[in-house]
């Protein structure tokens, strides 16, 4: 590995996830990366996503490669690699040990939420497919490793405080803030994944986080079992969430 930081933000699907990438991407030091154990996991799963086979065709689908590669060079030169990870393409056989060479930090959304989204594509998804499981395993490998709990937040406090949540996250990871991370342009990037027109509309249409609002979604029956099994995980992490900064006058800015 060279020299440089790389962070592997690990988050479970249907959260905020491609408005981080936006975030972080809007940086003038920072490359990013969108997904790229997911061609992995749709040949060895066979989940049926949709556009399925361009994911395949379009990235390197043996994860081996792709461990090696997000352990390597910065693209262009950068100082920070933004690495956004889907928590359920990390399958229970594939090896941990790249994760070792990166910074590992972890975005939850409450899982009634994540079920609620998530079942309007997967009506019949397994509790498996919103990654909560394995964000714990991530999590405790990851623990046993530093000898301390990773960066966690929470995409309701990243949509109540961005500035104050991002900031905090920053001051973790020992580099400035900049408010480039809270508004960026609209429309799609070059860098977002083969998948982004079945899945990106809405970040494709924004300017920054949207603001936060209390939701009392209805779950269906088989939603919320969803949701029970998963909690047990969520609130294991959301145990150790960052405390958002209370003022701006916290913060190192960074000078762009």
């Amino acid at each position: 590995m060279r020299d440089g930081l790389r962070i592997a933000m690990w988050s479970g699907p249907r959260n905020i996830s491609t408005a981080m990438m936006r975030a972080w991407e809007n940086r003038e030091d920072t490359a990013v990366i969108d997904e790229p154990f997911y061609a992995h996991y749709l040949v060895e799963t066979g989940v049926n996503h949709p556009g399925r086979d361009d994911v395949i065709a379009a990235q390197e689908n043996d994860a081996a490669k792709v461990a090696a590669m997000l352990t390597g060079s910065i693209p262009g030169g950068k100082a920070i690699w933004y690495q956004k990870h889907m928590t359920q393409h990390m399958l229970p056989d594939m090896p941990l040990g790249w994760l070792d060479q990166v910074t590992n930090c972890f975005l939850i959304r409450d899982p009634e939420r994540v079920a609620a989204s998530f079942t309007i594509q997967r009506p019949d998804a397994a509790a498996w497919e919103l990654g909560f499981e394995q964000q714990a395993r991530l999590f405790d490998h990851v623990c046993d490793k530093l000898g301390h709990a990773p960066p966690v937040m929470d995409a309701a406090d990243v949509l109540k405080d961005p500035r104050g949540t991002l900031g905090a996250l920053c001051a973790k990871l020992g580099i400035p803030f900049t408010d480039r991370m809270l508004h960026w342009p609209p429309g799609p990037r070059a860098s977002d994944g083969m998948w982004a027109p079945h899945w990106y509309a809405a970040v494709e249409r924004s300017t920054g986080f949207a603001p936060y609002r209390p939701r009392d979604d209805k779950l269906t029956a088989f939603q919320q079992r969803l949701a029970d099994q998963c909690r047990p995980h969520y609130e294991k992490l959301a145990a150790f969430l960052l405390v958002p900064l209370l003022t701006s006058g916290r913060l190192q800015v960074a000078r762009e």
